[in-house]
């Protein structure tokens, strides 16, 4: 059974950093390109962060020097690192391979006061 699980959002002030996991089960792992989605009432979901088997990254230029996406093949897990937080950052964020195939999870939602 896949299983996506999201944790680690919160609400932080404007400039604020956060660190989000995520804990997939049921699939090939190593294999994958990963990648964390976000979506908020105002927008379609997107996605805003690709790590690659290989190691390398894609970051969504509105995120590029204040995000970066990594992955832990042997813990089966996926992290976004963030920084400099702004309003336009809050939203549900998901994690999903890259396409987007497994059942989505519950996602984490970041909410970042102005």
């Amino acid at each position: 059974q896949v299983q996506l699980v999201e944790s680690g959002g919160d609400l932080v002030q404007t400039g604020g950093s956060l660190r989000l996991s995520c804990k997939i089960s049921g699939i090939n792992f190593s294999i994958n390109p990963m990648g964390w989605f976000r979506q908020s009432p105002t927008k379609e979901r997107e996605l805003v962060a690709t790590v690659f088997t290989s190691g390398k990254t894609n970051i969504r230029e509105s995120v590029q020097g204040r995000f970066n996406i990594s992955r832990d093949n042997a813990k089966q897990e996926v992290h976004l690192q963030m920084h400099g937080l702004r309003p336009e950052d809050a939203a549900d964020y998901f994690c999903n391979t890259v396409p987007p195939w497994a059942p989505w999870g519950r996602g984490t939602q970041v909410n970042v006061s102005a």
